[in-house]
């Protein structure tokens, strides 16, 4: 795992979903931009515990934010958006940084 902070743009709504101890975790597709041969890349990013209902309550599609958190190399596929990616972020701090309107 290598700790990381990048700009993420939401790409689906965040869903937050509850453990049995109450504990909430949200997740959701985000991109974020690669120097390289200017292109983009999807990754899922989970949120957990207070950050997580935060996230649900503040954020939505076409925000960006910064995060930090922990990158991981698992093998993620949603066959609603058909997208399949290789990169999870489980996030610790989440910074707002370009935000859309609410309506």
């Amino acid at each position: 795992m290598n700790y990381a902070t990048l700009l993420i743009k939401i790409m689906t709504n965040p869903e937050q979903s509850f453990f049995e101890n109450q504990i909430s975790a949200t997740e959701f597709v985000g991109k974020f931009y690669q120097y390289r041969k200017s292109s983009d890349t999807l990754c899922k990013i989970s949120v957990w515990g207070n950050l997580a209902y935060d996230l649900v309550r503040y954020y939505q599609v076409n925000d960006y934010l910064i995060i930090e958190g922990y990158l991981l190399n698992t093998t993620y596929t949603s066959e609603d958006l058909n997208i399949k990616t290789s990169i999870e972020i489980i996030a610790n701090k989440v910074y707002p940084f370009a935000l859309t309107k609410k309506n």
